[in-house]
């Protein structure tokens, strides 16, 4: 069961990164990922996660998740919370500490968590004008930042 779930999590980012017009093209990145499926296991998976077909505007279909539009916006609004309230991002080992403008600190840790980020295991609000984010166990300052700015790339850090 759990190869199960972290395969349709594997699919969903799939999805969400590139442009996948079809099943074969799908079934390539899963096994570029690792995973030995078959088309009818992929098309009950797809099933499950209520994967669709819209018209990439020119000559084809592509593969989308449902809510994909308004979880765009939903990002947009969160990427905008994030750059509004921040100053600067430091980090010692594995905690991030994020200073803001005052008022501002929970609006930012709440950014970072809708963010989903793989390499936070959680952030902690202070009471005004900081935010600290605990990492994994083996990530960097350095590759977090790296992440933060392919999720916010207006971010100055």
């Amino acid at each position: 069961m759990k190869e199960r779930l972290t395969r349709l999590k594997t699919i969903r980012k799939l999805i969400k990164n590139y442009r996948i017009e079809s099943q074969e093209a799908l079934l390539g990145y899963l096994s570029r990922e690792g995973y030995a499926v078959t088309q009818a296991t992929l098309s009950r998976d797809l099933k499950l996660l209520k994967v669709g077909k819209v018209s990439d505007g020119h000559n084809g279909y592509v593969y989308t998740l449902p809510g994909d539009e308004e979880r765009q916006e939903s990002e947009m609004t969160i990427v905008q919370d994030f750059l509004r309230g921040y100053i600067s991002i430091d980090f010692s080992g594995n905690l991030v500490v994020i200073k803001t403008y005052s008022g501002h600190s929970d609006v930012v840790a709440a950014a970072i968590d809708s963010m989903n980020l793989d390499e936070v295991l959680g952030s902690i609000s202070g009471r005004d004008n900081c935010v600290f984010v605990c990492l994994r166990e083996g990530v960097t300052g350095d590759s977090f930042l790296d992440t933060l700015k392919m999720k916010i790339p207006e971010l100055d850090e």
